[in-house]
């Protein structure tokens, strides 16, 4: 349960509450960028079985891999894609976090 609520926490709670203290301007737009963080799950579906509980996703999955984990790394540096790059490293945390769970 533990597991659960900490990786779920961040891929949802942690989006929004630095949108909240961290974007006042554009607040909700923030939120929902850092929210869609999690479309780079997509690559699970090549996975067999597509979902694992005890399966550690960084670099098991295409957009989980150590060279997609240093492009995200790059990206807040950009003005353009740093919010994007934002929510693809709080989506890596999250999935950081659960490996340690496992």
């Amino acid at each position: 349960m533990l597991r659960f609520v900490i990786h779920y926490g961040i891929h949802f709670i942690v989006p929004i509450l630095i949108g909240i203290l961290f974007f006042k301007d554009n607040r909700i737009k923030v939120i929902l960028i850092l929210l869609a963080g999690i479309v780079i799950d997509l690559d699970h579906i090549l996975a067999e079985p597509i979902f694992d509980p005890n399966r550690c996703s960084i670099n098991f999955h295409p957009l989980h891999g150590y060279w997609a984990i240093m492009l995200y790394c790059i990206l807040p540096f950009f003005k353009q894609t740093k919010i994007i790059g934002l929510a693809l490293i709080i989506h890596i945390i999250a999935d950081v976090m659960d490996c340690f769970l496992i």
